[in-house]
């Protein structure tokens, strides 16, 4: 009696309709494991300390599946082809390359994914597309600082492409192996099959990377993925940011405004267009507000300030902390620098989705304290030392009130220019001289300066600083030399007439590197952040803060009273007693498809289709500690975050926030 594994073998090898389709799985789900158990190997100790070993190489046949499947999906679009001798070679030859380009594809993620987990601990994703936007920075950078990383992915991309062509040759000469009638009545049956392979999932959504967030690490989360499904789903929610808000759960419009307004202990002024608009009273009365000067610097986490817990890399920081208000607990909103400028510049609080700063309905009638300050006679400029254009920078600040923008091609003569554009010694000096005409001209104005030295390669003029790391091109020297830079910046305004009539806040956008073995690796969102300037006394401020808090601060610093939509606490107007209790304030962040909100010690995570998270965080440890079972204040801080993370997607979607025309006076 014939063995029927034999019977299969000898019936796929006359089938010779789905061998090149087996051949293509085979294929790839090589490259797939392969890929991911070198992953596991690398990253051992965070995936064992997650236990889920198992769920890890499990899971990830599941999501090898699905690529897969898709992978597929194409030839058997086009398997009618197969069904004829007129059109057999024709759908071979199809089938031939393709094959080979999705085999390549993903050789190529795989490869690269390695070093986008060092950089972003997480595998291609999102951002990985988002760069392809910017060719000429990305290329720059990755020739400078990561070069042998290209050549190796390159190159082994090359070799396999030759070693597939040669070895996927013998199917250019297949012959058909079904007739005319079976190839057209199994294809129905054969399509279905793949739909249930891609959707992989019986549930009312198809499977998605939020589903395989079983552990309690993003990072060993993304191992799960396979980088090809990674990057090909980011591309597909591109598509879908107006569902962004929906991830998490649902409330009512009125519910979420009455949520955030007893907050945050605002009173909305009931405006038919912008709900959120309300009266901000100035802290501070003055006769003339002072200029604004917004320091925004690259990546500049608390884990290279000393006295916030980290390495010793900004002594000019730590010195100038004594000079201003400086806050111990000042959390990011994301991690990226379009997130802080959001954050920062707008006061508008971070979405699943990407950042305002790169959407098209914010492209203009979207609030920013520049828009704000215009009205009222300052003249507002963004200063950077690279190309404005990347993330889109230059379009969201021209169209939503910064009068001029200031880069890379306005610099003569730099000190040095690189893959990120001038130095920042450049740059400051820039801001400097630009400072100086505008106070000669008795003009008041507004700054943003956004560095960029601290960024991979980490290129800075040579002399300048003795290194902290022996190799000159690492994050540490970079922010020690970022640190130098700045120093000597407020240095000069000190000793110019605009320091008086002046308020720097001097923050980072985010940290270096987010990572962690957490849903959202709070200690990496720690900033510094400094207010000084004019006539600002020293102060510690040990409440917990976010970024969203500072342009509301600095208004009322100002001495500006305005009508605006931010939801932002005022800093200034708070007792010393709640600037000093490090129990107090709260803070969000965005994590991927994760959110944190944190009130005192108590953590809720919000995750995408999975019930939340909750926990308590010491800022002393840097830890956070899963609480197994939810209080009731636990599930009331769940309802606060629910409604923090609709509102921003809200606002935007139905282009609310802003402030009225007849008010731009």
């Amino acid at each position: 009696m014939p063995n029927p594994f034999d019977f299969i073998c000898i019936w796929i090898l006359q089938s010779s309709e789905i061998l090149p389709l087996l051949i293509l799985g085979l294929v790839c789900f090589a490259v797939f494991s392969v890929s991911r158990l070198a992953l596991i190997a690398w990253q051992y100790k965070r995936v064992k300390n997650t236990g889920e070993l198992a769920t890890v190489l499990l899971q990830g046949f599941r999501v090898d599946s699905i690529q897969i499947g898709l992978y597929w999906l194409i030839p058997l679009l086009l398997f009618p082809l197969a069904a004829f001798d007129l059109t057999w070679n024709t759908w071979l030859a199809i089938t031939y390359v393709w094959i080979i380009a999705c085999t390549l594809f993903s050789i190529f993620l795989e490869v690269a994914t390695p070093g986008f987990i060092s950089e972003y601990d997480v595998r291609p994703n999102r951002l990985f597309v988002e760069y392809l936007k910017y060719p000429k920075e990305v290329f720059s950078m990755l020739w400078r600082g990561f070069r042998w990383h290209v050549f190796f992915a390159i190159g082994l991309t090359i070799i396999s492409a030759w070693i597939l062509s040669l070895t996927m040759q013998p199917i250019l000469s297949l012959d058909r192996g079904w007739s005319t009638l079976t190839t057209l009545l199994l294809w129905p049956l054969m399509f279905v099959l793949n739909a249930a392979m891609i959707r992989s999932s019986l549930g009312h959504r198809p499977a998605n990377p939020a589903m395989f967030a079983m552990t309690k690490d993003a990072m060993v989360n993304s191992l799960i993925l396979n980088s090809a499904w990674s990057v090909i789903h980011a591309i597909y929610s591109f598509k879908h940011e107006h569902k962004s808000s929906d991830i998490y759960g649902k409330l009512a419009a009125d519910e979420v405004l009455k949520i955030v307004a007893q907050q945050h202990h605002l009173t909305f002024s009931s405006h038919p267009k912008y709900p959120t608009l309300h009266f901000a009273k100035a802290s501070s009365k003055r006769n003339k507000p002072l200029n604004l000067v917004i320091v925004l610097e690259e990546s500049l986490g608390a884990t290279f300030v000393e006295s916030l817990g980290g390495i010793p890399v900004t002594p000019e920081l730590e010195k100038l902390k004594h000079q201003g208000w400086w806050f111990e607990q000042m959390y990011a909103t994301g991690t990226r620098s379009v997130r802080g400028i959001e954050a920062v510049v707008s006061g508008f609080p971070p979405t699943p989705s990407q950042s305002v700063v790169k959407l098209s309905k914010s492209q203009r009638d979207f609030f920013t304290i520049a828009k704000l300050l215009g009205n009222q006679g300052y003249h507002t400029e963004f200063i950077y030392g690279g190309e404005s254009h990347f993330d889109n920078m230059n379009g969201f600040f021209r169209g939503n009130g910064f009068q001029s923008v200031i880069d890379q091609k306005d610099y003569e003569n730099p000190i040095l220019t690189g893959s990120w554009g001038v130095s920042d010694e450049d740059l400051f000096n820039k801001a400097h001289q630009r400072h100086l005409q505008l106070h000669q001209q008795s003009k008041p104005f507004f700054s943003l300066i956004f560095s960029s030295s601290n960024h991979a390669p980490f290129e800075f003029p040579d002399g300048r600083i003795s290194l902290y790391d022996e190799k000159k091109a690492t994050e540490n020297n970079a922010v020690k030399y970022a640190d130098f830079a700045l120093g000597q910046f407020i240095h000069q305004a000190q000793q110019s007439d605009y320091w008086q009539d002046t308020l720097f806040l001097i923050v980072a956008d985010h940290d270096i590197r987010v990572r962690g073995e957490h849903l959202v690796p709070i200690k990496n969102f720690h900033i510094p952040a400094l207010i000084l300037g004019a006539d600002i006394q020293a102060k510690t401020i040990k409440r917990i803060c976010s970024q969203i808090d500072l342009p509301v601060t600095l208004l009322s610093l100002m001495g500006i009273e305005s009508e605006h939509p931010m939801i932002g606490q005022d800093i200034s107007q708070l007792s010393e007693q709640d600037l000093l209790d490090s129990q107090s304030g709260r803070a969000m962040m965005q994590f991927n498809q994760n959110y944190a909100w944190m009130q005192g010690d108590q953590v809720v995570i919000l995750q995408s289709g999975k019930s939340d998270v909750y926990g308590k965080y010491s800022p002393i440890s840097k830890s956070l500690s899963i609480v197994d079972k939810a209080t009731q204040e636990y599930q009331n801080l769940s309802k606060v975050a629910l409604a923090h993370s609709l509102l921003p997607s809200q606002l935007y979607q139905k282009q609310q926030y802003d402030i009225p025309l007849q008010k731009q006076t």
